[in-house]
């Protein structure tokens, strides 16, 4: 689940806080996925979007001649998937498909490059014969030109409005073989690894999902129960286009329940078979459902003569890669060794000198603060060509916990002097620990604090709400009392009753004094005509001269030494010490921008703060910051989530967007 700092909660120091059951800080460490580069249709259709390339995006007329569109008919299956064509000069029109739809849909690997404009692949191929495609970048995707590749496998592909219909060869899954790996040592324990190999007569498209743990039942009724309820394995499927043969069908039929135990064990089969619960055929695809441990993870490559899916379950088994995705931005994963353990870490390296690229704060919806999305979808609606989950929300009312500042206009103001990046368009940089100080001053020669601006983040005392939080403001707590300034001049004074039950208007060109508690006691002096001045400054005052900044905290490093000091950033100690997947922002020795994803330990769970601080070090860090991370970690480029399968990504308020010129 998505976490929701909120220090009120962790001290029980303000009632008011309390009133709102706000979540602390509560993570749900998720294992190390192999990764997100192969998913199921049904994980396709949430993750990659329309392109936008007609709705949100101007088309300059070279484009308008040439087909585009945002959805792939394969095999009859209607999915979403980013394609179009071009034409250059008098040649034939060539047709290109984004990478993320080429990998989540046909199962093509991208391999190391260190040229944006090819992309080097495996799919049913060799080392000796490699496949590699031209590149084109626009409107936030990287097409690759599959004229050729298609051709030679046999494809039939044509366009049908928005849609880019394609036909591949039937092909059959002739056999399936299992094994057991050697060990794979780590400082937890020793892991077995398995192997799953599926003979095929020809190369087909494939995909794979992760589904939710499971279970292992057991066999006899009258067994013992465990000591622990946990789920000890997770279901994953295999999806091919391709019919598995009638033996296999019924060789991996599950017995009914009451076929009696002595007939199930008539026919022993070695220990890794387990692996697989069923195969059966749906619409004209072989599905494939694994039980695997949960330390494990599938790691899928293919072969060629003769074709061959090769399925490996290990504990490490995220594929280290090494792309030059385009100018300016590099996507980066592999292992990094930290003592005795293996954290496997996704990363992104952006020069922010690079002509035509940006990096902005990006939220849920345009004309409020108010709610969260998954970031895939965020990315994709604000046409960011890459992104990564940032700040704290509270996930109950869906509303922001720390600072964000876009363009030189605060949007929400930071809390408990956590940590925070500001940065502006030369690609300059600054990390530290941030406090906003708005005072307000009145004609009655009334002077107050305003403790927050924008914020979920609840206290007594006076708040103030802007039309970037949206039309309304609704009461955080009872009997607050609201006054809209208008003109730098109140105009009007609005009483609440009980949290949640009264809407406050915040019409446009104004904003709104929110008081709560025992600052209600003010409102005498706030009287309808009451002239009023808001004067503002950040300490550290160097934030003061960066438009863009965005909070989350702890600090992790400065000037490359660890500067952790998650307590004094008001973090609870089960946050401090709890062991999850994470996100973080740092810059390196060039100045390059890194944002990184570190999901588990090869055979064990993620990183602590600590540990998070040391790796970042690792990476080249300099200056790091880390963000909200759990469930909430995702790393986003070009239509995938590069870290992880969507399904398994919660819902965020806010990202920091990385945004490239199309060529």
């Amino acid at each position: 689940m998505v976490k929701m700092p909120n220090y009120c909660r962790q001290h029980n120091h303000c009632l008011i806080a309390k009133k709102l059951n706000y979540r602390l800080f509560q993570t749900t460490v998720s294992p190390l996925l192999a990764i997100a580069l192969c998913l199921s249709a049904t994980n396709i259709t949430n993750a990659q979007k329309s392109p936008q390339l007609t709705s949100q995006s101007p088309i300059s007329p070279t484009d308008r001649q040439i087909p585009a569109g945002s959805q792939i008919s394969l095999n009859g299956r209607t999915l979403s998937g980013a394609w179009l064509q071009r034409r250059e000069g008098t040649n034939p029109v060539k047709t290109y498909i984004s990478d993320a739809a080429l990998n989540q849909l046909i199962g093509v690997d991208l391999l190391s490059s260190n040229n944006p404009a090819r992309q080097p692949i495996e799919w049913f191929s060799s080392n000796t014969n490699q496949l590699v495609l031209a590149t084109h970048l626009l409107r936030g995707y990287r097409y690759l030109d599959v004229t050729s590749f298609s051709q030679n496998a046999g494809w039939q592909m044509q366009v049908q409005g928005n849609t880019l219909v394609i036909a591949t060869p039937k092909a059959q899954v002739k056999n399936i073989r299992q094994s057991l790996n050697p060990a794979v040592v780590t400082n937890v324990t020793p892991l077995k690894t398995a192997r799953i190999v599926l003979d095929l007569d020809r190369s087909t498209p494939w995909q794979v999902k992760q589904g939710l743990p499971i279970k292992t039942l057991l066999d006899d009724p009258n067994a013992p129960t465990p000591n622990s309820s946990a789920p000890v394995n997770r279901e994953w499927t295999i999806i091919l286009d391709a019919i598995a043969d009638a033996s296999l069908i019924q060789r991996y039929t599950p017995l009914p329940p009451s076929v009696p135990n002595l007939l199930k064990q008539s026919s022993p089969k070695p220990d890794s078979e387990a692996l697989i619960q069923k195969v059966e055929i749906v619409n004209n695809q072989t599905i494939i459902t694994l039980s695997v441990p949960l330390d494990l993870s599938p790691q899928i490559t293919t072969i060629n003569n003769p074709d061959r899916l090769v399925i490996d379950l290990r504990p490490d088994a995220l594929k280290p890669r090494d792309i030059n995705w385009a100018t300016g931005l590099r996507w980066r994963q592999q292992f990094v060794t930290l003592g005795q353990d293996r954290f496997g870490i996704v990363w992104l390296e952006v020069n922010p000198r690079s002509v035509g690229l940006a990096i902005k704060p990006i939220w849920a919806a345009p004309n409020t603060l108010i709610g969260t999305a998954p970031l895939i979808q965020k990315a994709q609606t604000n046409l960011a060509v890459a992104a990564i989950n940032a700040g704290y929300f509270n996930r109950n009312n869906r509303l922001p916990l720390g600072a964000i500042r876009r363009d030189g206009q605060w949007l929400s103001s930071p809390i408990l002097n956590r940590g925070a990046i500001a940065w502006n368009d030369a690609g300059q940089f600054y990390f530290g620990r941030l406090t906003l100080q708005e005072t307000l001053t009145t004609s009655s020669n009334l002077r107050s604090p305003i403790l927050f601006l924008n914020s979920g983040y609840v206290q007594n005392g006076i708040a103030r709400y802007t039309p970037a939080w949206g039309q309304n403001y609704t009461s955080l707590t009872d009997n607050e009392r609201a006054f809209i300034v208008q003109n730098n001049k109140i105009t009007n004074q609005l009483a609440g009753d009980k949290a949640g039950q009264t809407n406050f208007p915040i019409p446009p060109g104004s904003y709104l004094l929110v008081l709560r508690g025992t600052a209600t006691a003010l409102a005498s002096q706030l009287l309808i005509g009451t002239d009023v001045q808001i004067t503002s400054a950040t300490t550290a005052p160097e934030f003061n001269r960066y438009p863009n900044i965005m909070g989350a905290g702890p600090l992790l490093l400065q000037n490359g030494q660890i500067v952790l000091d998650a307590k004094s950033e008001q973090f609870s100690n089960a946050f401090i010490n709890q062991k999850a997947s994470r996100s973080a922002i740092c810059t390196t020795a060039n100045n390059h921008l890194v944002i990184a994803a570190v999901h588990n330990r090869a055979g064990g769970a993620g990183p602590t703060l600590a540990e998070h601080a040391q790796l970042m070090k690792l990476l080249g860090c300099v200056n790091a910051l880390n963000l909200d991370g759990g469930s909430s970690t995702s790393l986003y480029l070009g239509g995938q989530l590069l870290d992880r399968y969507p399904n398994t990504a919660a819902r965020v308020h806010n990202g920091i967007g990385i945004f490239l010129q199309s060529r």
